[in-house]
């Protein structure tokens, strides 16, 4: 996987949404090739003509339908509602073989979003590996930033934890949380993507009961 973001595509589906889209504006301002990916390519590529409005007109942002999406990228990142999750994987199982795929997705179950509801699975993130197979290549990370934190494009005071299959795909999942402009732990194997999850019925729990929309997290007493 090579370091270069002028080389590097990435595909964002569900980069309509707000995570998604402030997810798009932060790789692209620096300097990434982001391709939207939606159901619909008509709203992708409204939501990039968004983006690119955003960065002034610069940049390299693209609206495509999801599976056109995630078969020109480089790596896959999923931010789509949950009831969207397994839908959209299997539109882009194929397309996605051999890459590393980062799901944002939360399970949460409307209307007791404050409640942590995990899957099956045991989360989000492990029934997208179980989806896409064997041998599939999955981190989860982003899950705790408000999307609200990434349309700023300021600064964040928040953490975000990263999970993943192995190693490297936690290794490459933290560059582009620190291209987003965030700082990223590894927060070691996909099982414990359960925790990383959860928190966020944690969070908006915590939002409600104090008044806010942008609660995180941030790590302590480790030097990076």
């Amino acid at each position: 996987m090579t370091d270069s973001p002028i080389l590097l595509s990435i595909a964002v589906l569900g980069g309509t949404g707000k995570e998604g889209k402030g997810l798009v504006y932060r790789w692209a301002k620096a300097g990434y090739r982001v391709l939207i990916g939606s159901r619909a390519a008509e709203k992708a590529q409204a939501a990039a003509a968004d983006v690119l409005s955003m960065l002034g007109g610069s940049g390299s942002v693209e609206g495509l339908d999801n599976p056109t999406a995630a078969q020109k990228a480089d790596i896959v990142v999923l931010t789509v509602p949950y009831s969207a999750h397994r839908d959209t994987l299997e539109a882009v199982k194929e397309a996605v073989k051999g890459k590393i795929l980062i799901d944002v997705t939360v399970p949460l179950v409307p209307p007791k979003v404050a409640k942590v509801q995990m899957p099956p699975a045991g989360s989000a993130a492990q029934e997208a590996r179980e989806i896409l197979g064997e041998g599939a290549q999955v981190a989860a990370a982003f899950q705790n930033i408000s999307h609200e934190h990434l349309l700023e494009g300021g600064d964040v005071e928040c953490d975000v934890l990263v999970t993943g299959t192995g190693p490297e795909v936690r290794a490459e999942a933290i560059k582009l949380v620190e291209a987003a402009g965030l700082t990223g732990w590894d927060a070691g194997p996909i099982e414990n993507s359960v925790v990383v999850e959860g928190l966020t019925s944690v969070l908006i729990g915590i939002n409600k009961k104090y008044g806010s929309t942008h609660a995180g997290i941030k790590i302590t007493g480790v030097k990076k």
